[in-house]
């Protein structure tokens, strides 16, 4: 789980959130998290995006309203959060109960040459959430932390975010379908069944 900087190995613990992973749904922040929920495995619950960069948390508030019976995990980078931050006071308004948001943080932008992001220089998301009124929170920078984060990310009452620290290194990009339309028509009908295009 630990890669040899110290730090969580992002794939290893996307493997970890999404293993036996029942019906819950997932939206990937782009890049990283996006590649690694398709390395772990493609289907049609999951939601990748492509571009929106700091829509990601957004969407899965979105998903989780319209859909309260199912969990649903936003998974996306610190660049991505940081350009969404407004989000999370919506969500704490909102407070869907079945909605968990877990950053991997490597506070760097990986899609864009690696520059630092403010995380690198004493941002703390998880203060930031807290601020916005998200009661349950969490951060990860040890691999015994990992199964509580697990936990929490399928039980507890939302909404909830956590912050984990993970390598910085480049992994095998494992790329999910790249059309849009394709993404949400699949997700679509694996909610609402093969009809689900005439509505």
């Amino acid at each position: 789980m630990l890669a040899e900087s110290g730090k969580i190995d992002r794939r290893e613990l996307t493997r970890a959130l999404l293993a036996d992973r029942g019906g819950m749904l997932v939206i990937a922040g782009l890049g990283a998290p996006a590649w690694d929920i398709t390395a772990v495995g493609d289907g049609p619950q999951n939601l990748p995006l492509w571009g929106g960069m700091g829509a990601a948390a957004m969407i899965g508030l979105g998903l989780a309203l319209a859909q309260p019976e199912r969990r649903v995990l936003v998974l996306t980078g610190d660049g991505e959060m940081l350009m969404g931050i407004g989000s999370l006071a919506t969500i704490a308004h909102q407070a869907p109960k079945n909605l968990a948001i877990v950053v991997q943080d490597n506070e760097h932008y990986g899609e864009t040459g690696m520059q630092e992001t403010a995380t690198r220089h004493g941002t703390d998301l998880v203060t930031m959430a807290e601020g916005a009124g998200i009661k349950r929170t969490m951060r990860v920078t040890r691999a015994d932390e990992v199964p509580p984060l697990v936990q929490a990310v399928r039980g507890a009452d939302g909404p909830f975010f956590a912050v984990v620290k993970v390598d910085e290194k480049s992994k095998p990009l494992v790329l999910p379908p790249r059309e849009g339309a394709i993404l949400q028509a699949r997700m679509r009908e694996h909610l609402l069944g093969p009809e689900a295009h005439l509505a």
